[in-house]
């Protein structure tokens, strides 16, 4: 019975989005992980600033539950976040924080953040709808936490699009493909783009190696997996973070950064077939 009901709220919670994401002009991107340490935050910290020099308003939604440090890679001191507001203590617009990047606007989370038994997933996905509806933003950037539990599927559940961020290492790819697995069922398709990389083609070796175990599976044969990229490993992405600066910012001749602006660009054009601005 609980289920049945829990599952009637999820439908609810998905038509109300539905029709928000349909009026307003943002689109949301949720950036995600099955393992923890692959560079996901500093890879949406540094994506959310190239978007944001080509002329899009955005704003990156820190939902890394009780893991929070978009406020250290972007910089800022929020004296609100995303939890205050969740549990009634801010409001929405106390928790939008300008950051001292034009056109980024950071929605912090919380280092060590407790929720209740009584908090669930629904709650972060309506705070999802609340920005949307702002029709404010080109793009909402949401960091998830890492793994598979159920506030990080109920962001990806609400996402018009969905960007896996791994590496070569095989515990992080068995995770990706659970990621694929999960998603396969719900969705139609999912990004991925590698990191730590020595070159393109490992990236796009690795992904059709994980297309091939989906097929001989028979997973969902109409959901598609698509490569947009690799990040290649240069010292200059520590020295950046250690100084809470971003690295396309610092090193803009960087290779890291070159690497980073094409999957953007691939991004960006994933986004136009969902939704035209």
């Amino acid at each position: 019975m609980f289920n049945q009901i829990s599952q009637q709220a999820q439908n609810l919670v998905s038509l109300t989005t539905k029709s928000a994401a349909e009026k307003s002009k943002t689109k949301v991107i949720a950036i995600t992980s099955g393992k923890g340490g692959v560079g996901k935050s500093t890879i949406t910290a540094n994506m959310a600033f190239v978007l944001s020099q080509k002329g899009y308003n955005v704003a990156v939604l820190d939902a890394d539950i009780g893991l929070a440090n978009m406020q250290v890679l972007l910089n800022v001191r929020p004296a609100k976040t995303f939890f205050d507001y969740i549990d009634g203590h801010s409001s929405l617009e106390e928790i939008l924080i300008p950051t001292q990047y034009d056109n980024l606007t950071l929605c912090a989370g919380k280092s060590g953040y407790e929720y209740t038994k009584n908090t669930n997933s629904l709650v972060f996905s309506r705070v999802v709808t609340q920005i949307v509806q702002l029709d404010r933003y080109d793009i909402l950037l949401i960091d998830t936490g890492a793994g598979l539990n159920e506030y990080v599927q109920e962001f990806l559940d609400i996402s018009d699009e969905i960007l896996a961020i791994t590496t070569t290492d095989p515990s992080a790819i068995t995770d990706a493909y659970a990621l694929i697995k999960m998603l396969s069922k719900t969705k139609k398709k999912l990004l991925i783009c590698f990191n730590h990389t020595k070159n393109y083609t490992i990236g796009d070796t690795i992904t059709n190696s994980i297309k091939d175990l989906s097929q001989k599976n028979r997973l969902n044969k109409n959901f598609m997996v698509k490569y947009i990229g690799s990040i290649s490993s240069t010292q200059n992405i520590q020295k950046a973070g250690r100084r809470r600066l971003l690295f396309v910012n610092e090193f803009k001749y960087d290779v890291a950064t070159i690497d980073l602006e094409n999957v953007v660009d691939k991004l960006l054009r994933e986004l136009e077939k969902v939704k035209k601005w």
